[in-house]
């Protein structure tokens, strides 16, 4: 089974999930600015990592340049994101508005906890993030919007881990590099 896992984020978190994932299943790595067409028609199965960020999947832009390339692919896409996974009509907004409906429907999907370091944040996120806070009713979700938040663990993608080696029925291996 050959397979790749590309990822894009913007603070680290999801680069460090895909990492766990490369060293679990011991597949090729790619930024998504860095993988080539070829990994991908290659791959028998895609794990693809994005951070989301003001609603949207970093990646989407991504995924609609290479739709082509991914139809029919068995593909794994994990969301790295501080929204709690009980609001799931909230994610699967998320995902509607990045990631193409033909993708989406050959897509398994997981939503990994997230990380927030304020003090991390460009001057650009602190404004949003404190404009999003001023606009949210609840006090508690107000104050835990600016407090930060660290729920990255390794054990986040047991589930995904396990679906991929269930689907691979081996251990992967990794696509061929440059």
């Amino acid at each position: 089974m050959k397979g790749i896992i590309v990822y894009k984020g913007k603070y680290g978190t999801t680069h460090q999930y895909a990492g766990w994932l490369r060293n679990e299943l011991d597949l090729h790595l790619a930024p998504a600015e860095n993988c080539k067409k070829y990994q991908l028609e290659l791959s028998d199965v895609i794990v693809i990592g994005s951070s989301i960020y003001t609603g949207k999947l970093l990646i989407g832009k991504w995924l609609k340049n290479n739709i082509d390339t991914l139809r029919n692919k068995k593909i794994f896409l994990f969301a790295v994101c501080g929204t709690p996974v009980s609001e799931t009509k909230k994610l699967q907004t998320y995902l509607e508005s990045s990631v193409p409906a033909e993708l989406l429907h050959q897509c398994k999907v997981y939503f990994l906890p997230g990380r927030l370091v304020y003090k991390n944040l460009s001057w650009t996120d602190k404004l949003l993030l404190r404009m999003g806070a001023m606009l949210t009713k609840e006090p508690e979700a107000k104050n835990s919007m600016l407090a930060g938040y660290d729920n990255v663990k390794e054990e986040n993608m047991d589930e995904l881990v396990n679906d991929i080696k269930t689907f691979a029925g081996i251990k992967a291996e990794p696509v061929l590099q440059e």
